[in-house]
């Protein structure tokens, strides 16, 4: 990435986010799942910067953040972002959200909709399934028995398609060198999966009048396809894009295919 603003630090009060900046033009910010950790979408920067004054961020307690008081919701990583954006000057902003990112997005847009000029949900839900709960039980218990290796290898295996990862894999140790350092620890990554689990305003985001994109794959396995038709369903005016493959790591997997959809619906909402 070629940085137009230095990466920094920026106090929101209880805790000091990582912040970097890249490129010109109306503000976006750029929320990452439930890793946290912003270069999570390297792939997506060099492609919107060209539009945007693209804003990544970690979240409190991981990746290149401070510490602060452990997550137990959604709702207050939503608080940290409307405190970033205060701290930054901005009075508003589009917003792309994935997975977690995503309900931060949706907490956002329910409790301070001036603040976004639009809004993309990208493999995120509106409310859990049966599926979805047992799904991040399980991961929460090979955290809590097998250790962060291989929690975070069954994460992997959940996220990113055979077909990709098979190019990609040669050894454990490299694969996982850079997240295994990042790891912040089990409290706080017990305290992002709860956040997770608890997650449910499937019956409120029908509140939700920001211009929004729901995005996801047809074979994600962590957030199925049928969670993100029904955001599209709940959301009033929303509009749907399923992609073919790409799983839940679609930014990553299929990033042409994906930027295209995204910046299709954010460019057409530039000056809005």
């Amino acid at each position: 990435m070629n940085d137009t603003t230095q990466g920094r630090r920026v106090s929101i009060g209880h805790a000091e986010l990582y912040v970097e900046e890249h490129g010109a033009g109306e503000p976006l910010l750029l929320v990452a799942g439930l890793g946290g950790v912003g270069r999570f979408w390297t792939h997506q920067v060099p492609a919107f910067a060209r539009h945007f004054r693209v804003i990544l961020h970690d979240h409190r307690g991981v990746g290149r953040s401070g510490p602060g008081p452990l997550v137990s919701n959604a709702g207050e990583l939503a608080d940290d972002l409307l405190r970033l954006m205060d701290a930054l000057g901005l009075e508003s902003a589009h917003l792309v959200g994935h997975s977690t990112g995503g309900a931060i997005g949706q907490h956002i847009a329910l409790r301070a909709p001036e603040r976004l000029k639009s809004l993309v949900l990208s493999a995120s839900w509106a409310g859990p399934t049966p599926l979805f709960l047992q799904t991040f039980h399980t991961r929460r218990d090979i955290l809590v028995n097998s250790g962060p290796l291989n929690y975070l290898m069954v994460g992997t295996l959940l996220a990113a398609p055979a077909w990709w990862l098979a190019d990609r894999f040669r050894d454990t140790q490299s694969y996982f060198r850079e997240r295994l350092a990042e790891f912040a620890g089990l409290e706080v990554e017990l305290g992002r999966l709860n956040a997770v689990m608890a997650h449910d305003l499937r019956h409120r985001v029908a509140g939700i009048r920001t211009p929004t994109l729901v995005i996801g794959a047809k074979d994600d396995q962590l957030t199925p396809p049928g969670l993100s038709e029904e955001l599209a369903q709940r959301i009033p005016g929303a509009t749907l894009a399923v992609l073919p493959s790409g799983g839940h790591f679609c930014p990553q997997t299929v990033t042409e295919e994906y930027n295209a959809r995204v910046l299709e619906f954010l460019t057409a909402r530039i000056g809005r």
